[in-house]
């Protein structure tokens, strides 16, 4: 206590001096330095991935110009198959949406009927390779190329037999899709009815390649 006095009572405040050398000795203790660092890290770590989070692709936000949205095809990830196919370079799986699935089970396009307005599909390709578990060579989907979707609106799509159409490349690199062109192959315009080119060899069929697959 008298010596706590006595540092009270110095000249030139040596009281207030000690304590605070001891706040400082205490805030820049090897523990509180590395408590400090920590918390910093976990900052910059948060606002990293907060950036990455706002930077991903919407892909329901893309659209062919004047064409068709992918917004229109939301939900495809869980459509029902309807057959699969490969060609020399990619794999693919066609999807369709439950009114199509309705009419393909009710014979369409074999009983001569069309597809009724609603009706959508989506073909999904891969780059092909070779599965690294199969006990036999077997060729499974890779990286995803692009998706190709259909949808039947006979008063929206008069000049194109009532279908539009829509491809959207993936690029692996960035996860992100951007809507196909005319350097593309099949080349595609800027327009709904982009595919329908390649549909017509179909046209007794209601324009469509894909039959329903039996299961």
């Amino acid at each position: 206590m008298d010596a706590i006095k006595a540092l009270q009572h110095a000249p030139g405040g040596m009281y207030r001096s000690t304590i605070e050398q001891r706040r400082t000795s205490m805030s820049t203790s090897p523990m509180n330095r590395k408590r400090m660092l920590t918390i910093g890290v976990a900052a910059m770590t948060l606002a990293v991935l907060g950036a990455m989070a706002v930077a991903q692709q919407d892909k329901y936000t893309l659209q062919v110009p004047n064409g068709l949205a992918f917004s229109e095809f939301r939900g495809y990830e869980g459509w029902q198959t309807v057959s699969i196919s490969h060609s020399e370079a990619l794999l693919a799986v066609i999807v369709a949406n439950p009114v199509m699935i309705d009419a393909y089970r009710a014979g369409v396009p074999g009983n001569g009927q069309p597809f009724p307005n609603g009706a959508k599909m989506a073909k999904i390709h891969w780059n092909p390779k070779k599965s690294e578990t199969a006990p036999a060579p077997t060729t499974v989907p890779g990286t995803l190329h692009d998706v190709d979707f259909m949808v039947k609106d006979s008063n929206r799509f008069v000049d194109s037999g009532g279908w539009g159409y829509a491809m959207f490349k993936h690029v692996a690199a960035s996860d992100t899709f951007t809507p196909a062109t005319l350097a593309d192959q099949p080349p595609q315009g800027n327009d709904a009815k982009c595919g329908f080119a390649c549909h017509t060899i179909v046209k007794t069929k209601d324009y469509v390649f894909t039959e329903y697959g039996k299961r």
